[in-house]
């Protein structure tokens, strides 16, 4: 069995893309700490450079000559071992074509590049809007400790389904499988990555390295959860999940080990954490904004948001109106407190009471349709953003996938704000992670459990209940991920779910009559593969019906 005699390091950074000189500092830092530990082989990600998407910069001749000077000045620093490095680049000949690329540096020279050949085109990929598919086949040698050892370097979306580059470099006699990787997080991806990674070196009897990068870009998580795994497909190193990690290791001495047992609540809810805190940091941001109205959406929204930027530096706007109840301008203070967050209340009964005056004689049945909900909603809308333009805040909305779905938002109301933490979330999921919250405190709740066992409401009218206009949430979110999710049409939701297909034809052409509301939506984390904005795309003016 191959077991290279090699110190290996991987190093997941959390780059952020665009900035050169800042993760050019990251990555210099590695390659310090990779020399005090005698590393043989050290590993970066996929685009560290620059970061990954790069998206339209890459249409900027500027930005990829910067990312070459980049390359060049790192190159510099790597005297004394070998490096793999992941960059944009120009085709030396054909200047118009770009790659994807792999450098392999040793002792200061660039001794290979490779170019990614599966350019991944589908959910939030678009690579062949940018990339030209490479030919070199990856295989290269490096010298450490008076031994040749052949690699084999591939990019990411190379070992994965047929794994064309990485069959060709294993029946080749390579004695180590190097990839380097930007593979966003979803739900359940993380233990289904590593079982492909694992059955993939087993099936070639070559042990492989795994570098993934880490951190929240836009709508992205990248989870880390960087891994060497041997020739039988035993995982032998693992770096953590959600955070920059230098992790070193020796196929030829090293133990096997396993991935720590961790929920998928605990894993989702840290996801979100993780993109949150870097959309805030990336952007030049410390401050959060949010309405709290004592019910199950914003009490999440308000821990993530504490969780990730600290209790200092959120605060949470109560705004009650006429028709709320007393219980939930207390649940939401009870929350605040809890929390250790700044609160502040703005009831907004006299702006709705001034707005009425002035409206109710410009229309017939004012009060009889849901003009008068929406009013109160962007009131609310409105104090919220005075407060983040005034204080330099983002402001979080608060919607969940489920009301997204079926339009039960309004539109410059909660839809209003820079960052929706929980926008990739059905409903049950709000709750399970409220539940899942509560357990950390050892103190106790944080979340009131008043707010998790009330029926849901927007309290826009007397007694509202969610229920009056929606499915009860257990039936409308099975119905949301089957079409959603699974691009399942009414007859065969209504048979899989055994459930009235007229109630499973409105939900369904409640979806599509939205679709112009979700575009116009903040952005926020994506831990789903059919997320709305890049993955699942609908035209808005769309004359089909179920």
């Amino acid at each position: 069995m191959k077991k290279p005699n090699i110190k290996i390091a991987m190093s997941q950074l959390n780059v952020k893309v665009g900035d050169l000189a800042g993760n050019q500092r990251l990555i210099l830092d590695a390659i310090q700490q990779a020399k005090n530990e005698a590393v043989d082989l050290l590993v970066f990600t996929e685009l560290a450079i620059c970061g990954y998407p790069p998206e339209d910069l890459l249409f900027q001749q500027q930005f990829l000559d910067d990312c070459y000077q980049s390359l060049k000045q790192i190159t510099d620093h790597c005297d004394g071992m070998a490096v793999v490095i992941g960059f944009p680049r120009n085709h030396p000949n054909e200047t118009e074509l770009l790659h994807n690329s792999a450098a392999l540096i040793q002792d200061g020279e660039i001794k290979m590049i490779y170019d990614k050949h599966k350019l991944p085109n589908y959910l939030v990929f678009d690579e062949k809007r940018y990339f030209t598919a490479g030919l070199h086949d990856g295989i290269a040698e490096i010298q450490t400790n008076n031994q040749t050892i052949r690699i084999g370097i591939s990019i990411c979306e190379d070992i994965w389904y047929e794994a064309e580059p990485v069959v060709y470099q294993a029946s080749h006699n390579v004695d180590l499988l190097v990839n380097i990787s930007a593979s966003p997080y979803a739900t359940n991806k993380i233990n289904s990555r590593i079982a492909m990674l694992q059955k993939r070196a087993k099936s070639f009897a070559t042990p492989l390295v795994y570098c993934n990068l880490v951190g929240g870009q836009d709508e992205l998580i990248f989870d880390g959860s960087s891994c060497a795994i041997d020739a039988a497909g035993e995982l032998i190193a693992l770096s953590p999940s959600f955070g920059a990690a230098f992790t070193v290791f020796n196929f030829a001495t090293a133990d096997t080990c396993e991935k720590p047992a961790v929920s998928a609540d605990a894993e989702l809810y840290q996801a979100l954490v993780t993109c949150t805190r870097d959309y805030f940091q990336k952007s030049g941001f410390t401050r959060a904004v949010l309405g709290l109205s004592g019910g199950i959406d914003s009490a999440l929204c308000a821990a993530i948001a504490v969780d990730a930027l600290g209790a200092d530096h959120v605060t949470g706007i109560l705004m009650p109106s006429k028709y709320s109840s007393d219980h939930s301008v207390e649940d939401a203070q009870v929350l605040a407190d809890t929390l250790g967050m700044h609160s502040k209340l703005l009831p907004i009964t006299s702006a709705h009471d001034a707005l009425h005056q002035q409206l109710e004689p410009q229309f017939e049945d004012y009060f009889q349709g849901q003009t008068d909900e929406n009013i109160q909603a962007r009131i609310r809308g409105l104090l919220l953003m005075a407060y983040s333009n005034n204080s330099n805040a983002i402001l979080l909305t608060t919607s969940n996938k489920s009301e997204t779905a079926v339009g039960y938002t309004t539109l410059y109301g909660d839809m209003a704000g820079g960052f929706a933490p929980i926008k990739d979330l059905f409903k049950l999921q709000v709750y399970a992670l409220c539940e899942y919250r509560n357990k950390l405190d050892p103190a106790g709740p944080v979340i009131p459990l008043n707010t998790i066992a009330k029926p849901p409401s927007a309290e826009l009218r007397p007694d509202q209940k969610d229920s009056d206009s929606l499915p009860e949430y257990a039936v409308l979110d099975e119905i949301l991920k089957a079409y959603i999710h699974h691009h399942k049409d009414a007859a065969q939701i209504a048979k899989s779910l055994n459930q009235d297909i007229k109630l499973v034809t409105k939900v369904l052409n409640m979806v599509d009559r939205n679709e112009y509301k979700r575009q116009q939506g903040a952005p926020g984390p994506r831990v789903t593969q059919m997320a709305f904005g890049k993955d699942r795309r609908m035209p808005i003016t769309n004359g089909y019906r179920h």
